[in-house]
């Protein structure tokens, strides 16, 4: 898996910016697309308007064996900013949500999963918020969100993790691992996700946090497509390596492949299998 996550990152690396790098964006879309498809996924496309264009969300599916209509929805967005190649940002997402779809395509799983790249999401979430506005606007229900943002970059070194304003539970100063960050709606799959890697992934070291209402008492926990699901109250969940608050390079032309930790990446692909196995096989689950 470790050279299948190397070889993803290693196709997407590059700054991918609707302004200035509008082929690099594209390509990025084309390859989540060709990616999904060759993984038998069915592959359609939610498009939006912004700056006078049209762009796309990446929506590959996997259908459930249940009755049920709402489905799990797995997310990494696919842009960058301007002048970083956004390798942990977040290239290491997309080639993370790339394995963990190769890793569930032969699992019979009641419910569907959706896996989303979002377009825009530097842009104030500009794709997220017209996908989950859809939904709502739809009344469409789902069984909840999860996030990637940032999960390619683990430090060993002690001092290596500051910690954001606001946040109310103990956060170790060592930043080696994953924040499973969550709305109280989505207490079930964060103790899902944190259960899979304490049991199967002792490995990889998850810090919980739930946050009231729409995470407003601290903003820090809303950088992410999964607060366009906040907003229109979804159960959603960001996985991250918490960006700035650990990664030097983050939003830097230093966001290189040579920076990222594949073996952490290689953990977290494996928390987030079980986790949506164990999740996605329950008959019953909470459809706001």
């Amino acid at each position: 898996m470790r050279d299948r996550l190397h070889a993803h990152v290693l196709a997407l690396v590059g700054e991918r910016h609707p302004l200035s790098s509008p082929t690099r964006l594209a390509h990025a879309e084309q390859y989540l697309a060709d990616q999904f498809r060759s993984l038998g996924l069915v592959v359609t496309g939610h498009s939006f308007p912004a700056y006078g264009r049209t762009f796309r969300n990446v929506i590959a599916t996997l259908t459930g064996t249940g009755a049920s209509a709402a489905p799990l929805i797995i997310a990494a967005h696919y842009d960058t900013v301007l002048g970083s190649p956004g390798a942990d940002d977040n290239a290491s997402s997309l080639a993370v949500l790339l394995e963990t779809a190769r890793g569930l395509k032969d699992r019979p799983l009641v419910h569907e999963v959706q896996f989303i790249g979002f377009c825009l999401e530097e842009e104030n979430l500009l794709g997220s918020r017209a996908y989950a506005a859809h939904l709502r606007t739809t009344n469409q229900p789902i069984q909840g969100m999860i996030a990637l943002e940032c999960v390619g970059y683990a430090s060993a070194e002690p001092g290596s993790q500051r910690i954001p304003p606001g946040v109310p539970i103990p956060v170790p100063t060592t930043g080696d691992f994953l924040g499973v960050i969550g709305n109280e709606a989505a207490a079930h799959l964060v103790t899902t996700l944190v259960q899979a890697a304490s049991g199967l992934v002792p490995e990889l070291k998850t810090v919980p946090l739930l946050v009231p209402g729409r995470g407003e008492q601290v903003p820090d926990t809303r950088r992410s497509d999964h607060a366009a699901f906040w907003d229109q109250d979804y159960p959603a969940v960001m996985l991250t390596d918490t960006a700035d608050f650990r990664n030097p390079h983050y939003h830097r032309p230093t966001d290189t492949i040579e920076t990222l930790d594949f073996a952490f990446m290689e953990r977290t692909v494996a928390c987030l299998t079980a986790a949506t196995v164990g999740f996605a096989t329950l008959k019953e689950q909470p459809a706001p």
